[in-house]
């Protein structure tokens, strides 16, 4: 098992750098209602189009919706609906275009207000260009059946990771044991998957999907061949915590995932390896990056690896942006695009222009009533400094 790679993943004694930001706005103003886990593509033409969720709540609130605005002409339009599943709350919107330039929403229901019973949903369309809203052509659900290798690969991804000690009260089973035994549940684990995360697209066609359940507490890739239309589970990617996958493709083609930690303290970023394109993983293991939310990564053009997370023990107040050099063996650089006292700046989004420009989207929440989307841009060269 080549877990000692995970160990390898050092900060290297990084000071923050001052980050000198080429834009940096809200996409609307600060209002009440709650507003969290944007998504961001860049349009043919180069609009670009952020997607959030935004109601009086997150799962227990079915006044939920998927909302966006398009960034156009260098300034970011009033926001408009982009998804509203009649009764349910509707959350973590993902935006992507397939190789045909097909533009995706993938996002989640969330049915009986409970995590572990989401279904996911997709619209589609080509009729994206002008002002607005997209006009979506296609909608469906997205249902993935993991079959019984799923339990089996469950139980030997737990046995693979190194002893914690850790159980409950003598009369409640161990961790490992509950979920190796929710993995033998059909129903179980044919729901209950949850988006994030921007896909990744390989050069010979396939789209690799990273979602997590709440239910397993780990993850798990969807993956297609046929440019998203139709869609089949990969293994589960497994550890004690390993949820929302953010995923980067190597120079050699392994891919990587980094993951947000959700399991025993101290929270770190999780690391996975895959050698077979998303299909299988290594047992996830914690880096020593300090973690307290989502993550997000990129591969820029120059080759330049990107990591942003909270990297903090407590709280959402610091954000910082990690570079590396070396495919994530270390970090070499550290920016702050949050390092504040109080309030939460989490679940980012990141990808690259095609002018080589950096877009970066995340929940900007400085007081509990007051919430946006803030958006910044960068300049690759400025990374490095």
């Amino acid at each position: 098992m080549r877990t000692f790679i995970l160990f390898l993943l050092l900060s290297g004694g990084l000071c923050a750098q001052t980050l000198k930001k080429e834009a940096e706005t809200l996409l609307f103003p600060l209002q009440a209602e709650h507003v969290h886990g944007s998504s961001l593509v860049e349009l043919p033409g180069g609009d670009l189009l952020a997607a959030w969720f935004q109601g009086s709540g997150e799962r227990a609130s079915d006044d939920v919706r998927i909302m966006g605005a398009r960034f156009q002409n260098g300034r970011w339009s009033a926001p408009f609906l982009l998804a509203d599943t009649p009764g349910l709350p509707d959350c973590n919107p993902v935006l992507f275009l397939n190789h045909k330039k097909e533009l995706f929403l993938v996002w989640i229901a969330v049915q009986a207000n409970r995590w572990e019973h989401s279904v996911l949903r997709v619209r589609t369309t080509t009729d994206y260009q002008g002002n607005g809203a997209p006009r979506w052509t296609w909608q469906d659900n997205i249902f993935l059946k993991p079959d019984e290798r799923f339990a089996t690969d469950v139980a030997a991804g737990l046995k693979a990771l190194p002893p914690t000690g850790h159980g409950w009260a003598e009369y409640s089973p161990p961790y490992d044991r509950s979920i190796t035994e929710a993995a033998r549940d059909a129903g179980k684990r044919s729901f209950g998957w949850m988006t994030r995360i921007k896909p990744l697209l390989s050069a010979e066609g396939r789209i690799i999907l990273p979602l997590y359940s709440d239910g397993f507490n780990l993850s798990l890739m969807a993956i297609s061949e046929d440019d998203g239309h139709t869609w089949k589970p990969g293994s589960p990617l497994v550890g004690r915590g390993p949820i929302q996958p953010a995923l980067v493709r190597k120079k050699d083609g392994t891919l990587a995932a980094y993951l947000r930690d959700s399991g025993d303290a101290p929270n770190r970023v999780q690391y996975s390896e895959s050698a077979d394109q998303g299909q299988t993983w290594t047992p996830a293991l914690k880096t020593d990056i300090p973690n307290a939310a989502s993550v997000e990564a990129l591969v820029l053009q120059n080759g330049l690896w990107v990591l942003i997370n909270n990297d903090t023990d407590q709280g959402r107040a610091r954000l910082s942006l990690r570079v590396s050099d070396n495919e994530g063996k270390t970090w070499k650089w550290k920016h702050f695009l949050e390092n504040r006292e109080t309030g939460s700046y989490s679940y980012p989004a990141v990808i690259q222009g095609a002018d080589g420009r950096i877009h970066i989207t995340y929940s900007f929440h400085p007081e509990n009533t007051q919430k946006t989307i803030k958006y910044v841009q960068l300049k690759p060269e400025d990374l490095t400094r």
